[in-house]
């Protein structure tokens, strides 16, 4: 009996040795309503980029050597974010119809990944609640506290990879910090930037046509104002667009205003845009970037921004829709402009 106990014993230890030595991810899933014949999960960082056949069925399989870390999963359509570690076996189910909502990983290893697709759903609703950022003070602050400790409460629950679970930590009190500061900016918008009052000046911003343009220079029209750079995307997305608008209030009482806040490194490529792009409109390059007293003083801290101006210089919306936004066409109706 004690031979057959130390045997079984040895048997589980050879186990136990064999898969801590695993030096590989098994990763497999089924997907409903598949996007692709095929999954991608990827790290820039690492240069790994594995591509996973998905079959008629939605079934996929693969083992994959990796670097501990986070990996994106893109299904054809839509994103996930995995951690994964050699040796472990993880399974992933998920309908596609419900993407976030209906994901879930289980097996060894995938306790980590399964967290992070609970936090994305929790961090979404609290990023879709279109009352968070007009709460008193006080709410405001008890409400993303209770969020963040709720986090924590988690992780530390959760009995996850302590590389892993550090980085949570790091990341919930990064998002606190911007929530806090988006929070704070809405607020100084409300109060010192609200419809009605005085805009803040330009002065003296080159024109790509040539010469100078200040915002004095354009009273008597409304102005609405599109502050970009040559290398944000979401900026030139919108360039389309615009054209449109620009072209459907063509000759009425409105100006429309690029300030690009590039840096001088990039003037060239500034002065190249508006020429290969064709743009129209008033085309200024702003005397200090991001520096500039115009773009401080409206608190921009991202890229397209947007302002109107009425034509005796106050503002109208100190964060205007997009071009692609349809209210935008309704604001300007609204002004009879």
């Amino acid at each position: 009996m004690k031979k057959f106990i130390y045997s079984s014993l040895l048997a589980l230890s050879i186990v136990a040795c064999s898969k801590e030595s695993k030096d590989y991810v098994t990763f497999s899933g089924k997907i409903t309503n598949k996007n692709s014949d095929s999954v991608v999960i990827s790290n820039p960082q690492f240069k790994f980029n594995r591509v996973i056949k998905v079959d008629e069925n939605g079934v996929f399989k693969d083992t994959m050597n990796v670097k501990d870390g986070f990996y994106r999963l893109f299904d054809g359509k839509e994103y996930a974010t995995l951690y994964l570690k050699n040796g472990a076996d993880i399974n992933m189910t998920l309908d596609t119809n419900e993407f976030d909502e209906t994901i879930t990983f289980t097996g060894e290893g995938s306790k980590e990944s399964a967290f992070i697709a609970k936090s994305s759903v929790e961090q979404e609703a609290l990023f879709g609640d279109k009352e968070l950022m007009d709460l008193p003070e006080l709410d405001f602050r008890a409400k993303v506290s209770d969020f963040v400790d709720g986090f924590n409460k988690r992780v530390d629950e959760a009995a996850l990879d302590s590389t892993f679970a550090a980085n949570q930590k790091q990341s919930i009190t990064g998002l606190e910090k911007y929530l806090t500061k988006v929070y704070n900016d809405k607020q100084y918008l409300a109060k010192n930037l609200a419809k009605g009052m005085e805009s803040p000046k330009f002065v003296n911003y080159e024109n790509h046509k040539g010469g100078t343009t200040s915002l004095d220079d354009l009273k008597g029209k409304y102005v609405y104002i599109d502050m970009w750079a040559t290398w944000c995307q979401p900026c030139k997305n919108e360039i389309p667009f615009l054209k449109q608008v620009e072209e459907k209030f063509q000759n009425k009482n409105i100006e429309f205003v690029s300030i690009s806040v590039d840096q001088k490194k990039d003037y060239e490529a500034w002065r190249k845009m508006v020429e290969e792009k064709e743009l129209v409109g008033v085309q200024l390059f702003a005397d200090n970037n991001w520096n500039s007293k115009f773009v401080q003083d409206y608190k921009v801290t991202g890229i397209p921004r947007f302002v109107l101006i009425d034509p005796q210089g106050n503002i109208v919306d100190s964060d205007a829709p997009r071009p692609s936004n349809p209210k935008l066409i309704e604001l300007f109706e609204s002004l009879n402009i």
